[in-house]
């Protein structure tokens, strides 16, 4: 087992780093990330560009704006050799969930537990050739912008907001005016920049270049009143009518008095321990989802051959391209895994998953009261992977 450094410079701590930057302002963190340099080329993610699976964009840049005629196109996966013929000068190739094809990589979010892991979302990876880019932006979510391949120039700019004006009829959300550039230099292979949400960034490749975006984001609150509503729908005391105070009122109005006390009784409920209860699984489950749908190993191993590789040396560790994750009730422990509540887990095996939610490798001596059948079934539903020994 590997221990991954923490991705910050020497001079600043996981606390000062959240209490400074984190969604207030950037850092640049040189040779953050070494670990990404030499782990892949060019040519890798080309290819996995390619596979029938994976989730990419194909993004690219006329020279100049034609009348009528965007100057972006954008073409989604799945995307096909012919699609890379007679491409122009500029142009930039997209990844996304690279946790789900390479749990090495996967394994540098650990550089990132200053951050709670249910707030990753994935690991995206941008190659592009000399000049390539993705345009003047913005993003909603805080990212860490890692090279592992070459060189980017980047700029940082202002913060945006909801009145900030796009490009008009372009695929993508761009826009012209960055404002003041408050940042500008070149990063090299290992380097780290971290963006907040709403920071206008303009990348722009220096040469064949790979940059690995580590995206982190919340839930939007539609999100979490769509949760509210599937989990309510369980308590059956809540489907029972409401009483309220009648007033003297036109038969056709619905006062405001009515809406306030409808309101009042809904807000009671939510700040009630039955609402915490359920707020606490709606949260859960949202935060603990997939974004993106799992993958079917080809090659699974049966429970001899798991059995053997613990026996050998190799240790379980959670799968990062899924969502594993815990909380603390009056009950005990809640364990989720891709969005579900796990019911009927007995302590030692929730033991077990809250370790390895927390970054944890898990031993053969660690799993000796646990059912290989049981283990296997956390390998096929994805939650963990094998890493063997070395």
């Amino acid at each position: 087992m590997t221990s991954i450094p923490l991705c910050l410079p020497d001079s600043i701590s996981p606390e000062q780093f959240l209490s400074e930057y984190w969604q207030k302002k950037p850092l640049l963190i040189k040779q953050g990330l070494p670990q990404l340099i030499g782990m892949f080329e060019p040519e890798d993610m080309l290819g996995l560009a390619l596979e029938e699976d994976a989730s990419a964009r194909l993004l690219t840049q006329a020279a100049t704006k034609q009348e009528g005629l965007p100057q972006w196109q954008l073409k989604k996966s799945p995307l096909t050799e012919a699609d890379f013929d007679n491409l122009p000068e500029q142009w930039t190739v997209l990844v996304q969930n690279l946790e789900q094809w390479s749990p090495e990589l996967g394994q540098l979010w650990q550089a990132f537990d200053f951050i709670p892991q249910w707030q990753r979302d994935d690991i995206m990876v941008s190659y592009a050739p000399k000049g390539g880019s993705v345009g003047k932006h913005y993003d909603d979510y805080d990212v860490f912008l890692a090279q592992g391949f070459g060189s980017r120039r980047w700029q940082l700019g202002k913060f945006c907001d909801k009145h900030t004006e796009f490009v008009a009829d372009e695929p993508i959300r761009l826009f012209d005016d960055m404002g003041e550039i408050i940042f500008d230099e070149i990063l090299e292979a290992g380097d780290v920049l971290y963006v907040p949400p709403k920071l206008s960034h303009f990348g722009v490749a220096q040469d064949d270049c790979l940059t690995f975006s580590f995206g982190c984001r919340r839930p939007n609150l539609m999100q979490i009143i769509d949760s509210l509503a599937d989990v309510a729908t369980n308590d059956s005391d809540l489907f029972i009518p409401m009483l309220l105070p009648q007033t003297l009122q036109p038969s056709g109005e619905l006062q405001a008095d009515s809406i306030v006390a409808i309101k009042n009784q809904l807000l009671q409920m939510l700040q009630s321990e039955r609402g915490d209860d359920i707020i606490r699984q709606a949260v859960s489950e949202v935060v603990s989802k997939r974004q993106y749908d799992a993958l079917v190993p080809e090659e699974a191993l049966n429970t001899d051959e798991l059995i053997q590789a613990l026996a050998d040396g190799a240790t379980l560790q959670a799968d990062y391209s899924n969502r594993l994750l815990y909380n603390r009730t009056d009950d005990g422990i809640a364990v989720y895994a891709n969005g579900q509540r796990l019911d009927g887990v007995d302590k030692a095996t929730a033991a077990l998953l809250m370790r390895l939610a927390d970054g944890e490798h898990l031993q053969s001596h660690d799993v000796t009261e646990v059912d290989p059948d049981e283990l296997m079934e956390w390998l096929e539903n994805g939650w963990i992977w094998v890493d063997y020994a070395e």
